[in-house]
């Protein structure tokens, strides 16, 4: 067996690891809802309602961020939660060996 000095080093260069993130959140996330915000404003015409969408945008990246500190996946994960959801069987299931 080789010594700890005699084995090769690769570089790990975490460039290539990072999630995909915009303005600290969830690209699709936080986009999706500058969207949806954005058409609220345009739709309603008036100065309160690009305000209040203004607001709704803020507080949702706030909430988007904080989702990304705990983990950078959380909205896909949570939707294989609910995919997985309706049946958990009491018991694995014994390997079959045909």
């Amino acid at each position: 067996m080789a010594s700890e000095d005699e084995l090769e080093k690769v570089p790990f260069h975490r460039v290539l690891h990072r999630p995909h993130l915009f303005l600290g959140g969830e690209r699709e996330l936080v986009m999706f809802t500058a969207l949806v915000c954005a058409g609220f404003a345009v739709s309603s015409q008036t100065v309160w309602a690009a305000l209040l969408s203004l607001a709704i945008w803020m507080l949702c990246i706030g909430f988007f961020r904080q989702m990304a500190k705990f983990d950078p996946h959380l909205s896909r994960i949570y939707l294989r939660h609910l995919k997985y959801q309706s049946y958990y069987p009491p018991r694995s299931r014994p390997a079959r060996l045909d």
